[in-house]
């Protein structure tokens, strides 16, 4: 559909509950009038009515053109917030103006839009600043989640260059938004939410590191005053992209609220010559009645990528906190076998396996495997782990080099550097940069041949320091935005050569897992922290933007690596049930009843991981802060598991009732205690309706809830909750 070029048009398009009205005026890019709750059939007439009625007044002291906010908002146009564009041709041509724009609407599969995502729908609006030699261009997308993308191009159509400093599309969102929630943290400490009013300003949340860092906002979510996962409207955004970037929530006195984001640019990052062009990473956006409903569209719109993981997550064990850099044969072979017969899937050998690499102070970037550790390579210990069933993972660091190596020594032009120098190190390493293309070949083939010559099914790759001094060793000029492309090329090679291949985002543990790598990754490492008690926050809130199967969750030993804490096992095993399911511990020192127990969490894993994995997930809000309870509903509402936690002494004792969310009102349902995770207490304390279970309606668990079992801080229950027969 082509509007109207002379009158433009409104529009109204209508996915998974989600309606979006758009203003496609032909002197500038679309204006959101709408975006939210579907608004069911709106004809024409009633669609111009809309227009009509969110024409605002003119007032003093604000430029009487600036009636709606497009998408990119333009100081041309008279905004008078931050431009969607800045730039310039050494200082010339710096407010880009567009006196017509041109917009098509295309449905996927269409001609104009053939690699489309099914049922999508799409709006591409084109301005041309004829004096400026310039035309930019507008993407919005509506996917059949109902979550919605947005993105813009800049093409240099001029003579001369045209370097981009900032292309930051806006959406709005409505007036009852008014408090803001992103995420801050640190390593191990990641993604811990935190609030704050949505006043007049700007709340900006920038990464500069090359990734987006442990300390990333994540999502930036704007809603109705003490909005949670069951209540409360709520729209928010996140960059898809994997270099710096920029997330803003943009609160003018013209009463518009906007939320914005994209890439930040170093100097010169993004010159364009005559012909080039420059796209900003797809704003993915999505809302809902309640937290629960944004992250859902989210978990639908992530599954259904094509790239999306469809078979069994494997059930795998990862060697870093079992043996750390002490690679012993016999050792590794030792834990393989204790491994198959608890059920694990698959094993992955952790960092120490190549030259030089007894400590990390030197061998990143020598890609060979050690020839004193491993005198006839990993060949004896990979065919052990195929012959007992198990797929075999590697880890690498590929965009890392260590200056103590082969690699650095034989190149050191290819290490990140100013003309200061390499810059700081951080865990004794830096960045290699993969701007030189014999540097990217030669990651490319020695990757590439290990993977062949091992029959590695699995990368765990990781990324451990920041790109604070990324300068490109030829010519001195910023290398970020080049590098994070080449990571998404150096992927998008390895598992076209190697096709089934898997890639694990890791990035010292929750640094880098933006919806721009999973493009290419098939999960993420949450956080070097496995922790139970801290892993229940980090899950938690990871989860408004992935769904659980991409989420690596692991049982590690009674002492925690990083906390020092002790938990025990049903705790632990509880904790890494609703992820990716691994084993991160040194089993030699499990006795047999652990070893038991830890078997019956994995064989419980592997029977319900089809629910776990596929299903809707739900928190239900409770007054109680020391008790958490969250659910996985399966798609047809058949079936359902809730994890009950206690992580800290509830000041009332018995601590009261519970809510489940998110069942069919009208169904009927039966509630127990599933095993392992049963342990609920014995005798005269434990609620009756634990020892037999309990049948009621989707509305009274839902509205009345059941008395919580006596829970003693960080230990939990699980429940199966199963639709009776009519």
């Amino acid at each position: 559909m082509i509007p109207d070029p002379a009158t433009g048009q409104t529009i109204h398009l209508r996915r998974s509950g989600t309606s979006v009205v758009l203003d496609l005026d032909p002197q500038r890019f679309p204006c959101v009038l709408h975006w939210g709750s579907d608004l069911g059939e709106v004809d024409a007439a009633e669609l111009t009515e809309v227009q009509r009625a969110l024409t605002m007044p003119h007032v003093d002291s604000v430029i009487s053109a600036q009636n709606r906010v497009a998408v990119l908002p333009l100081h041309s146009s008279g905004w008078l917030g931050r431009p969607g564009l800045t730039g310039s041709r050494n200082g010339r041509a710096w407010s880009a103006a567009f006196s017509l724009v041109t917009h098509e609407v295309h449905e996927a599969g269409s001609p104009e839009w053939s690699d489309g995502a099914v049922d999508a729908v799409r709006v591409v609006s084109v301005g041309r600043d004829e004096p400026d030699g310039l035309t930019v261009s507008t993407e919005i997308e509506l996917h059949p989640s109902g979550v919605l993308r947005l993105r813009s191009t800049v093409c240099n159509e001029g003579t001369d260059d045209f370097e981009v400093t900032g292309l930051l599309p806006a959406l709005p969102v409505p007036p009852e938004a008014t408090e803001l929630l992103d995420m801050a943290g640190r390593h191990t400490r990641e993604r811990t939410p935190q609030r704050r009013p949505f006043d007049v300003g700007q709340w900006t949340r920038e990464a500069w590191g090359g990734r987006p860092g442990h300390d990333s906002a994540t999502v930036l979510c704007a809603g109705e005053p003490g909005f949670a996962f069951r209540r409360g409207r709520v729209w928010g955004v996140h960059v898809a992209y994997s270099g710096n970037q920029v997330l803003m929530g943009e609160h003018t006195v013209t009463v518009w609220r906007l939320l914005r984001g994209g890439e930040l640019l170093l100097p010169s990052e993004g010159r364009l010559a005559p012909g080039e062009s420059y796209a900003s990473p797809w704003l993915v956006a999505s809302w809902g009645d309640g937290l629960d409903e944004f992250s859902g569209r989210v978990h639908d719109y992530v599954r259904a990528r094509p790239q999306h993981p469809r078979k069994p997550r494997p059930v795998l064990l990862n060697t870093w906190e079992a043996v750390y850099f002490d690679h012993d044969l016999e050792t590794l072979l030792d834990l393989a076998e204790r491994a198959a017969a608890l059920g694990i899937e698959r094993f992955v050998l952790d960092d120490g396996w190549f030259r030089h690499r007894r400590s990390d102070n030197a061998g990143l970037g020598d890609w060979y495997v050690d020839e004193g550790v491993w005198p006839d390579g990993l060949h004896p210990l990979v065919d052990r782990v195929h012959e007992l069933g198990m797929e075999f993972g590697l880890w690498f660091e590929p965009e890392m080099v260590n200056l103590d190596s082969d690699l650095a020594r034989e190149h050191p032009e290819w290490v990140f550097q100013t003309v200061h120098g390499p810059g700081v190190a951080s865990r004794q390493q830096h960045v290699l940069d993969l701007g030189h293309e014999a540097a990217f070949d030669h990651v490319l083939e020695r990757i590439s041949a290990l993977v062949a010559e091992y029959r590695i099914a699995y990368l765990k790759w990781d990324h451990n320091r920041a790109l604070v001094d990324a300068g490109h060793s030829t010519d001195g000029t910023p290398g970020v935005h080049r590098q994070t492309q080449a990571v998404y090329r150096l992927m998008a090679e390895l598992k076209a050569r190697h096709p089934g291949l898997e890639i694990e985002s890791c990035c010292g543990g929750g640094g880098r897992l933006d919806l721009g790598i999973m493009e290419y990754a098939d999960r993420v490492w949450v956080s070097d922290c496995i922790d139970a008690h801290e892993r229940h926050r980090m899950v938690r809130w990871t989860g408004l933007l992935l769904p659980p199967e991409l989420m690596g969750t692991h049982v590690g030993s009674g002492e925690d690596h990083s906390t020092r804490r002790m938990h025990d096992l049903g705790f632990r095993a509880g904790t890494a049930f609703w992820g990716h399911l691994g084993v991160e511990w040194d089993l030699r020192g499990a006795d047999a009843t652990a070893l038991t127990e830890l078997g019956a969490w994995i064989s419980a894993h592997k029977r319900w991981r089809e629910l776990l994995h596929r299903g809707r997930v739900v928190h239900a809000d409770l007054s109680n802060p020391a008790l958490w309870l969250e659910g996985v509903i399966d798609t047809d509402g058949d079936t359902a598991l809730y994890r009950l936690s206690a992580l800290d002494h509830t000041l009332t004792w018995p601590p009261g009732r519970v809510t489940l969310p998110g069942l069919d009102p009208d169904r009927r349902y039966q509630v127990q205690v599933l095993a392992p995770g049963d342990r609920v207490g014995s005798g005269t304390v434990v609620p009756g309706w634990v020892r037999d279970g309990v049948t009621l309606t989707g509305r009274v668990l839902g509205e009345v809830g059941l008395q919580a079992p006596l829970l003693d801080p960080d230990h939990l229950v699980v429940l199966r909750v199963t639709a009776a027969a009519p």
